[in-house]
C-alpha cells in the first residue's frame, strides 16, 4: 500500500512540475466537432437559430426553405451560429500583434444552393462574428445577412466572412464567385468560380452540392478557400483540391473580437434561393483561460502539497475500499434473493468458455456491455455471455434491473436467461446462444448472400409482436422494453424471433404507465418516439413506435433513418407512397416478386399506424397481434402523415402524478384513425377533454 501511494504521488508531483514548466507553451486547446448528415431539432442545443433561419429537412436552412409560392422568400436574411465562443489570441503579451500567433481553424461544409422560381440570389457566407446577435435590420439582398447600408464597412462590425455569392453587384466579378469579406460586403479579394468549372446554383430543377474548405493558419496568418463539387448529397466527399480558389494574408487579431463565434449567414433579394448547409466539420485550435491556482500551489511549497496528496490518497483509498465492500455485499444479497434462483457461474468457468473473452468470440457491443459466444464443456452447451461495461453503481443497477426482469419472464419469444456471475466487481449474465444471430444481420446483407425470405420475415415480426404483447399485458407486472430494434431481435436455429437485450427495460410499478430516468432519453435514434424527446419518459406507446420502425425496416429492407427520395426517414417515405396509392413500391427490392402482396400491405399500414406521431393514436399490442394474424383488416391510416403536436391533444400515457386535467373517454380520433376503437374490444383509454392545439 505504501509503495503504491508513493509511486502515485511521485507521478502526480512530476506531472505538476511539468505543467508549470510548459505552462507558456500549453495555452492552446483543440475543439473538433462534426455536425450534420442529418440535422434535426435536437441540434438547437448547439446552434443559435432565430427565424427566418431554421433547422429543417435535415439541414441548416440559413434562409427560409419553403418552395411554396404562398410563402415569400424574397428579401430575407438569417444567421445560424454555434453557441460556443472561442478565444482567438492571448492578452497581456508584450509582443507586437504582427509577431504573435492567433488561433488556427479548419472549417469544411457541404452546401446546397437551390434556385427559387428559376432565379437565384443573393448568397451564403461562412461567418466569424462578435456575438450571437440577429442579422442587422435590412441586411437582406447584397448585404448577405452581414451588414446593412448604414454599417457596411465599419471596423466596429468585427466580422470576417467567406461569401458564396450568386448575384452580381457593381463591385462583384460575376454572379458565381467566392470572396473574403472583412467588416463589409465589398470583398477584399474575390474570384470567379466559372473558370474552375463550378456553378454554385445551376438552373432548376438540377440540384448541386459543393464541399467548401476554409482553412486558416494562425502562425502564418494565411486564409485559403477551396471548393469541389459533390455528385450526390449522400455521396462520398470529393478529394481536397490541390489549389485554393482564393488565398490571402489575414491577421484576425486586427479585425475580430478576441472572443468570437463561428457559423453561417445568408440572404435573398428580389430574387431568391434556398441556402442549405447539409454538413459541417469544424476544428479550432483556440486559447483557453489559464488557471493561476497551479502556480500559487506550487509556489507555496511542494512539500506541503505532497503531504496533502498523501493524506488525500489515503482517505480516498479507505473510503473506496469501504464503498466497494458495501456495494459487493449489497449486490450479492440482491442476487441471492432473486426468485427462481438462476444459476451462479464461476468467473473462471465463463473465462474458459469464451477462451479468455477472445475478440474472435465477440458477438456484439453496446452502451451497456459486450456479448461473447462461449461453450460450456461441462454442460455441452453453447452460451452468450454479456459482460457489463460500467462498474459503477449505475452499472450495478442496470445489471440488477436486467437480471431481475428477465429472470422471471417466461415466453417462447424471449431470449432465455441461464445464470449470472459476480466476481471482484465484474458483472456478467449468461444467456442461451442464438445461432442465427440478430434480425438486422439478415436484413442488411451483401449482394453475394441470399436475402431473408418473405415467409421468414412475417414469422419473425409475428413472434416479436407476441413477445411485446406479453411484456405489456400478460406478465404479472407490465414491462417496457425501451430499446426495441432489429439488432435486439435474436433468431434461433429455426428463425424464431427471440426478443433480447433487457439492459434498458424497466418494470412499471403499481399503476404507473411510464418510466422516467434522469440520465436522459433511453433507446436508439430512429426507434425513439417523438414525445420521448420532450418527456424523457418511456411508455408502452413508445415501445409500439419502435415496433413500427422494425415493421417498416423488415418489409422495406431499409434502416429507419435512411433518407429516400428527399424524405427525412423511412416512415416519411412510406407515408408518401401510401398517399399516392403506391404503397407496395416500398417492399424490399431484394425480394423481387417473392412476397405476398396482401401481407406486405398489412404490415406496411400497421407500421405506419405504429409510427403515428401522436402516441395515443398508436394501436395497442392486442390490436397489433390481431392485424398480423389477419383476423381483422389492416388499420385505416390517413393519407398524409399527421403533424407532431406537443403538448399532445390527447395525453401520452404517462404517470398520473405528472398529468393534470379532466379526462374523458375518447371515441373518435382527431385524425379519424379507427384502429384503437376497431380492435380493442377489451381495452380502453382516456384522454384530455380539451383537444385544442398548442
Amino acid at each position: 500500500m505504501g509503495l503504491f501511494l508513493t509511486a502515485r504521488i511521485s507521478k502526480v508531483f512530476i506531472f505538476l512540475c511539468c505543467l508549470l514548466a510548459i505552462s507558456e507553451a500549453d495555452k492552446l486547446k483543440t475543439f473538433s466537432k462534426q455536425y450534420g448528415n442529418t440535422f434535426n431539432q435536437t441540434d438547437s442545443e448547439y446552434f443559435m437559430v432565430e427565424a427566418p433561419a431554421m433547422i429543417s429537412n435535415g439541414a441548416l436552412q440559413v434562409t427560409p426553405d419553403s418552395l411554396s409560392d404562398d410563402f415569400s422568400k424574397a428579401n430575407k436574411s438569417g444567421r445560424i451560429l454555434l453557441k460556443q465562443s472561442f478565444k482567438l489570441w492571448n492578452d497581456g503579451d508584450d509582443i507586437p500583434s504582427n509577431e504573435t500567433r492567433v488561433a488556427s481553424f479548419n472549417s469544411s461544409f457541404l452546401v446546397n444552393l437551390y434556385p427559387a422560381n428559376n432565379s437565384s440570389g443573393e448568397g451564403l457566407t461562412f461567418l466569424i462574428a462578435p456575438g450571437l446577435d440577429l442579422p442587422p435590420p435590412n441586411s437582406f439582398g447584397q448585404f448577405l445577412g452581414l451588414t446593412n447600408a448604414t454599417t457596411d464597412g465599419n471596423s466596429s462590425n468585427k466580422i470576417v466572412a467567406v461569401e458564396l455569392d450568386t448575384f452580381k453587384q457593381d463591385f462583384d466579378p460575376d454572379n458565381n464567385h467566392v470572396g473574403l469579406d472583412i467588416n463589409g460586403v465589398r470583398s477584399n479579394i474575390s474570384a470567379s468560380l466559372t473558370p474552375h468549372g463550378i456553378t454554385l446554383v445551376p438552373p432548376a430543377p438540377n440540384a448541386s452540392f459543393h464541399n467548401v474548405w476554409v482553412e486558416y493558419d494562425g502562425v502564418k496568418k494565411i486564409i485559403e478557400v477551396y471548393i469541389a463539387e459533390q455528385e450526390k448529397q449522400n455521396g462520398s466527399t470529393p478529394p481536397h483540391p490541390s489549389s485554393p480558389i482564393i488565398r490571402s494574408h489575414l491577421d484576425l487579431r486586427g479585425v475580430l473580437n478576441q472572443d468570437s463565434y463561428f457559423g453561417f449567414s445568408a440572404s435573398t433579394g428580389n430574387t431568391a434561393e434556398l441556402n442549405c448547409v447539409l454538413r459541417w466539420n469544424l476544428t479550432i485550435e483556440y486559447y483557453h483561460e489559464e488557471n493561476q491556482w497551479l502556480r500559487i500551489v506550487l509556489g507555496a511549497g511542494v512539500p506541503g502539497l505532497v503531504l496533502l496528496l498523501v493524506g488525500a490518497a489515503w482517505l480516498g483509498y479507505y473510503f473506496h475500499k469501504r464503498r466497494v465492500e458495501r456495494s459487493k455485499s449489497n449486490i450479492l444479497g440482491a442476487l441471492k434473493s432473486l426468485p427462481g434462483s438462476p444459476k451462479e457461474y464461476e468467473f473462471k468457468e465463463l473465462k474458459k468458455a469464451t477462451n479468455s473473452f477472445d475478440e474472435k468470440h465477440k458477438l456484439g457491443q453496446g452502451g451497456y456491455g459486450v456479448v461473447y459466444k462461449g461453450f460450456l464443456t461441462s454442460e455441452n452447451l453453447e452460451i452468450a455471455v454479456k459482460w457489463f461495461l460500467r462498474d459503477n453503481i449505475k452499472g450495478q443497477d442496470d445489471f440488477l434491473a436486467e437480471l431481475t426482469i428477465i429472470n422471471r419472464l417466461r415466453h417462447k419469444h424471449l431470449v432465455k436467461l441461464l445464470g449470472w456471475c459476480h466476481k471482484n466487481g465484474k458483472l456478467l449474465l449468461v444467456y442461451e446462444y442464438m445461432p442465427k444471430g440478430s434480425l438486422d444481420q439478415h436484413l442488411f446483407v451483401g449482394q453475394d448472400k441470399p436475402t431473408l425470405s418473405w415467409n421468414l420475415r412475417y414469422k419473425i415480426v409475428s413472434g416479436a409482436a407476441s413477445a411485446l404483447h406479453y411484456l405489456h399485458n400478460e406478465y404479472e407486472q407490465r414491462v417496457v422494453h425501451r430499446d426495441l430494434k432489429a439488432s435486439n431481435i435474436m433468431l434461433d436455429f429455426n428463425f424464431n424471433a427471440r426478443l433480447g437485450d433487457f439492459g434498458l427495460a424497466r418494470v412499471l410499478e403499481n399503476e404507473k404507465t411510464s418510466y422516467h430516468e434522469a440520465e436522459g432519453i433511453p433507446g436508439t435514434i430512429g426507434y425513439i418516439a417523438p414525445e420521448c424527446f420532450h418527456t424523457g419518459t418511456a411508455t408502452q406507446q413508445s415501445d409500439v413506435y419502435a415496433f413500427g420502425a422494425v415493421l417498416l425496416e423488415v418489409v422495406c429492407g431499409q434502416r429507419p433513418g435512411t433518407k429516400i427520395a428527399g424524405c427525412n426517414g423511412l416512415a416519411e417515405w412510406v407515408w408518401f407512397l401510401h398517399r399516392d396509392g403506391l404503397l407496395l413500391r416500398a417492399v424490399d427490392e431484394k425480394l423481387g416478386e417473392d412476397y405476398v402482396a396482401e401481407e406486405a400491405e398489412r404490415l406496411l399500414l400497421l407500421g405506419l399506424a405504429c409510427s403515428h406521431p401522436i402516441a395515443s393514436e398508436r394501436p395497442k399490442t392486442q390490436a397489433i397481434l390481431q392485424i398480423i394474424s389477419g383476423s381483422v383488416p389492416p388499420p385505416n391510416v390517413p393519407p398524409f402523415k399527421p403533424a407532431f403536436v406537443w403538448p399532445a391533444m390527447v395525453p401520452v400515457d404517462i404517470d398520473s402524478r405528472t398529468t393534470t386535467g379532466t379526462t374523458t373517454s375518447i371515441t373518435n380520433s382527431h385524425f379519424n384513425s379507427e384502429w384503437s376503437q376497431q380492435y380493442l374490444s377489451r381495452e380502453s383509454y382516456a384522454g384530455y377533454s380539451d383537444h385544442s392545439m398548442v
